[in-house]
């Protein structure tokens, strides 16, 4: 009788590979979908504190918290990050329930994920995401940043 045929690996992509090494679309699909990434930041300028607000950019689709023009972000909003796996280490404004953060700090995906739960809603069904939220970037004036500070997207 012939030995039973090992089972292959089932782990998911994201507890075998490090970022450098996911394919463009593993990479893509570890975006939760919240856009907390795309609040505007205010950086204590001694401390390098970083403080969320709640407006967000001027280019998200705040109801589906996908940016309207991802493709050209970049060039669009000068002030724009295009997440890397060169560059995820060095940004202290990723919030603690990002999954490039997470994974490249070594942790798992937390429970709401679509990659877990199957559902793009989840994020925010869990209240993770900033759908009805935010404000746009177009009425809030730069002087008005600081009234608009939050403390949620920090909360995981």
């Amino acid at each position: 009788m012939a030995a039973p045929m090992p089972k292959p690996d089932t782990a998911p992509f994201w507890k075998t590979k490090s970022l450098a090494q996911m394919t463009a679309a593993e990479w893509e699909s570890l975006c939760d979908g919240c856009a907390r990434c795309c609040l505007m930041k205010l950086e204590e300028e001694d401390t390098g504190e970083i403080w969320y607000t709640d407006v967000a950019c001027a280019l998200l689709d705040s109801g589906a918290c996908r940016c309207k023009d991802y493709n050209n972000r970049t060039a669009l909003m000068p002030d724009c990050v295009a997440l890397t796996p060169d560059v995820i280490g060095t940004l202290n404004w990723l919030p603690p329930t990002c999954a490039y953060r997470l994974i490249d700090e070594g942790e798992d995906l937390y429970w709401w994920h679509p990659l877990l739960s199957g559902d793009p809603e989840t994020v925010h069904n869990a209240g993770i995401s900033v759908r009805g939220r935010t404000v746009r970037e177009q009425d809030v004036s730069e002087a008005e940043l600081e009234d608009h500070i939050v403390d949620w997207p920090l909360d995981d």
